[in-house]
């Protein structure tokens, strides 16, 4: 007999069947391995959870059809894993797994090497004086040497060679006979990250990464998988990967929303990684030069211990940050300010690059009031408004509707002007103003992953910023900033210092010429927080007020997403817990709205199940209109 978890995303059949299991195939259907099933006539694929001597169904089994391959792909842990995530999210198990197990494919599953069978050589305790800027740096390395559970948050110096410090943790967890996994948000990263793990003493690393192609993706997993490789990076899908013995996982950046699945439960890797460390009783390390309310609350909840550097090893690393709200510059500046302008012509007299990032890739800018440059906003929707054709009159980016005879809430003012505008656009312009410095651009267009440490100015959007070979950026201008500090959503003010402090990170430090200059009222919290690089207040900052807003993390939070008619149907069928709060509902796009269902920490186990349980109700209703359902969402407005 085996238990089956069958590929089918109906929620009222999330849950494993019985089959028979053929004598032929009874050698080969062991827990783990892909099967292939007869399920309501169809021919589905499964994963064999767990063989039994019986069955609790009083009716007629049906055989399992085929072994798929004899390869045990899903583990234990990471079965279990993935049921915690389905649970945590209001999913199904079999859309979880889709996300963890990639496709099969059967020539690189013959060729990948198997494990030897011997342990493998222990690597040496790294040394050297990496970790040891941070006072609580050294211990936390002894205690994963030693084989303990440390839980850190660290906040990394500006300048850090953070993927050389995250590869001497995991050479320390190695050393005692533990894997290692890490996620990072992105490839560049995982380049980085790659490179010093290959430097480093580890054993043994893989990483895995869409970008590799669907064959040496599957033999990269199977390195993990088959204890070969025991050290696995990757972006957010390689939180589930297998890892034998796992003493450590690390996340860099979790603010990233790259981190966030796009696909059905939409899972966070930050979230996937905490409930296996817990469940593993592995240590944990979340890193960044930022530092989001969740991680903020781990260590108000003391989950989690800081790891951070003392504040005259900070200012001492850190560039000098200038905020410039100067609009007095000469016409040869270009775009920019007067003091943004002196501080890029230092640098490359010093013979420095300098970083000027640009929230937008192209030309099409929004528009905001010419007298006070306050965000001109719909007057019907509070949408932003943008350049329009008809007759010069700006057009609202939301609902579309034209803002004519707009005036300025804030001073009356009517004119408009360009508040944003494209990487593409202001390199041409600062082409003009340094006709004798090469201009680089970096964003969706082509991403540079480095730059040589020579004058020149690099145009780059948020995320995009190369690092210097060798050195650092003599100046970096930071431009356009209320394009990001006055979006619409409740974490502006959280990215907006992610985004800076990436940046500016990038900077040399202030006693070797570094400065940032952020276009921005320095009264501003973001801003403060940027000129002191200290992301840790303003992450507090925020946390406090979401807990007197209930808003997540000191919340459990849904979002329910649909038309109108499934939304109420949804509704009507979810027994809610008693604390739960209905918000809403909010207009989205033409015929579809948004509720938010709010409950304390304490009933979210409660809230996901109820949602879950409608979700069942639902599908077995067979109803054509679907509804979206997000735990704790990223977007919140």
């Amino acid at each position: 007999m085996a238990r089956v978890a069958v590929e089918v995303g109906l929620a009222h059949l999330d849950r494993p069947f019985d089959y028979l299991v053929p004598a032929e195939l009874s050698d080969t259907a062991t827990p783990g391995v892909r099967v292939r099933v007869r399920f309501a006539g169809q021919l589905v694929d499964g994963f064999v959870l767990e063989r039994t001597a019986g069955s609790e169904h009083g009716g007629k089994l049906a055989f399992l059809e085929k072994v798929t391959s004899p390869e045990p792909v899903l583990t234990p842990e990471v079965a279990i894993l993935a049921r915690a995530i389905a649970d945590r999210y209001a999913g199904t198990l079999a859309d979880v797994l889709r996300l963890a197990i990639p496709p099969r494919h059967a020539r690189a599953e013959k060729a990948a090497p198997q494990h030897s069978g011997t342990a493998p050589d222990q690597p040496p305790m790294p040394t050297g004086p990496g970790w040891d800027a941070y006072p609580q740096g050294p211990a936390f390395l002894r205690a994963l040497g030693d084989g303990r559970n440390p839980r850190a948050v660290w906040a990394a110096l500006p300048g850090e060679d953070w993927p050389r410090r995250i590869a001497e943790a995991a050479q320390a967890t190695v050393h005692s006979g533990r894997g290692v996994l890490i996620v990072v948000a992105d490839a560049r990263d995982l380049d980085r990250v790659d490179a010093a793990l290959a430097d480093a003493d580890v054993g043994g690393h893989t990483a895995l990464s869409a970008a590799s192609g669907p064959g040496e993706r599957y033999t990269r997993f199977l390195a993990g998988l088959r204890g070969t490789a025991r050290v696995v990076a990757g972006n957010r899908a390689a939180a589930f990967a297998p890892v034998a013995d796992l003493g450590l996982v690390v996340i860099w950046d979790d603010g990233d929303d790259l981190h966030a699945e796009p696909r059905a439960p939409y899972p966070h890797a930050r979230e996937v990684l905490l409930t296996r460390a817990h469940q593993a009783g592995a240590a944990a390390l979340l890193g960044g030069f930022a530092r989001t309310t969740e991680a903020q609350a781990l260590l108000e909840s003391e989950w989690a211990r800081e790891i951070a550097a003392p504040r005259d090893t900070v200012r001492a690393r850190a560039p000098m940050v200038t905020p410039s709200e100067d609009d007095s510059r000469p016409a040869d500046y270009g775009r920019l300010p007067s003091l943004a302008w002196r501080a890029a012509r230092d640098a490359l007299k010093a013979e420095l690059p300098v970083l000027i990032q640009v929230p937008r890739r192209g030309y099409a800018p929004s528009v905001a009031c010419a007298n006070c440059r306050t965000p001109a906003r719909c007057p019907a929707c509070r949408g932003p408004l943008g350049l329009g054709t008809a007759q010069g009159a700006a057009t609202c980016r939301w609902c579309g509707k034209i803002a004519s005879g707009y005036a300025c809430p804030a001073c009356g003012g009517r004119a408009l002007r360009a508040s944003v505008v494209g990487a593409r656009r202001t390199a041409e312009e600062l082409g003009r103003t340094f006709p004798d410095v090469p201009v680089w651009t970096s964003g969706r267009d082509g991403v540079l992953a480095s730059v040589a440490a020579e004058p020149a100015l690099v145009v780059s959007t948020p995320g995009a910023e190369p690092v210097v070979a060798g050195g650092g950026y003599g100046a970096v201008l930071l431009l356009d900033t209320w394009a990001l500090l006055t979006r619409a959503d409740l974490r502006a003010g959280e990215e907006t210092l992610r985004r800076w402090l990436a940046a500016a990170s990038l900077a040399v430090p202030g006693d070797q010429g570094g400065r940032v200059v952020v276009v921005a009222d320095g009264a501003l919290a973001p801003v403060q927080a940027l000129i002191r690089f200290d992301p840790g207040w303003l992450a507090a900052r925020d946390l406090a007020e979401r807990r007197e807003l209930g808003f997540p993390p000191a919340v459990r939070m849904a979002s329910l997403t649909g038309v109108p008619a499934a939304i109420a149907e949804f509704l009507d069928g979810a027994v809610l817990p008693d604390d739960a709060e209905v918000l809403g509902p909010v207009p989205i796009g033409e015929d579809q709205e948004r509720y938010l269902v709010r409950t304390g920490r304490a009933g979210g186990r409660a809230l996901a199940e109820s949602l879950r349980a409608a979700s069942g109700l639902r599908s077995a209703r067979k109803r054509p209109d679907s509804v979206r359902v997000q735990i704790d969402p990223l977007e919140l407005l």
